[in-house]
């Protein structure tokens, strides 16, 4: 097991996001991670951003988008940066920040940390010895039997990318961080998560890819988000490394729950920011439902 440090971004002063994605209304849940965030950027004295992570085009609404901003505002929440008022680092829209993407994903393929990959999703799950990762929402590791040579000739990107292309990830490398909330977290590569996918056969790029280039772009320095993406966190310290930037610090929220235990999704209507708004919750309502 090799154990590599990736450097972690320790500056001042301090830049927070709010990153929803419009494919639903807001939940409970999602408040109180972004209520966090806030209180976060605010106690630093720092300046907070909202990014649109507008990337899934096909379950994108506009009106979803606008129903965030609204939502958010009427929560009290204010931010510094973000679509709706601009900023030194616009477009806040992952969608008009495709050119960012190619490159990244240029210059992994420059130094072969990626490949292409033709199996399907399922090709995967039916695989001998593919276990998942984690939860049964996580991504099943990859065989390493689909794997090319790492010394065979990488094909081209080409101008419109029709295949899928996965970062290989480097096999017994332990990483860990050291979350705000959880304490350390580690990993061993290979072992707990396995070559993930940094571009779709859509030619459009994973949210792995496009989240950690922002963050770095936008000079995130403290990324705050629930507990399910902490698996998540250590695939983008892989492309922070990839691409020679720091990685922000990571504060993982606990998820919020329904009455029957389950973590709250956008489906769960009663407890959208939307629904309790028309049942004349106040704002204070609902940050009193965070604890």
């Amino acid at each position: 097991m090799h154990k590599k440090s990736i450097g972690i971004m320790d500056r001042h002063p301090y830049r927070g996001r709010l990153a929803p994605s419009p494919t639903g209304y807001l939940h409970l849940g999602h408040a109180r991670t972004f209520w966090i965030a806030a209180q976060h950027a605010r106690s630093a004295g720092g300046k907070l951003v909202l990014r649109n992570d507008d990337l899934d085009a096909a379950r994108f609404h506009l009106d979803f988008a606008d129903a965030i901003l609204e939502d958010l505002r009427w929560l009290g929440l204010g931010w510094d940066e973000g679509p709706d008022i601009g900023g030194p680092h616009a477009p806040y829209n992952q969608s008009q920040r495709r050119p960012l993407y190619r490159a990244a994903l240029e210059k992994l393929h420059a130094a072969r940390l990626i490949f292409p990959c033709a199996r399907s999703r399922r090709d995967v799950l039916d695989a001998a010895a593919a276990p998942h990762e984690g939860n049964g929402d996580d991504e099943p590791i990859y065989p390493r039997k689909f794997r090319p040579d790492p010394d065979a000739p990488l094909p081209p990107l080409g101008e419109k990318v029709s295949v899928n292309w996965r970062l290989r990830v480097p096999d017994g490398d332990a990483l860990d961080f050291d979350d705000g909330n959880f304490g350390r977290q580690s990993a061993v590569a290979g072992r707990d998560f396995g070559d993930f996918p940094v571009w779709r056969k859509d030619d459009c790029p994973s949210y792995q890819l496009a989240c950690a280039v922002d963050d770095a772009a936008m000079g995130i320095t403290e990324v705050v988000r629930g507990a399910d993406l902490i698996r998540s966190t250590f695939r983008q310290l892989l492309i922070y490394r990839g691409l020679g930037a720091a990685a922000p610090r990571f504060f993982h929220c606990p998820l919020m729950t329904d009455t029957q235990g389950e973590r709250l999704a956008k489906r769960n209507d009663a407890l959208s920011l939307r629904t309790l708004r028309a049942q004349g919750r106040r704002p204070e309502d609902v940050i009193a439902m965070f604890s």
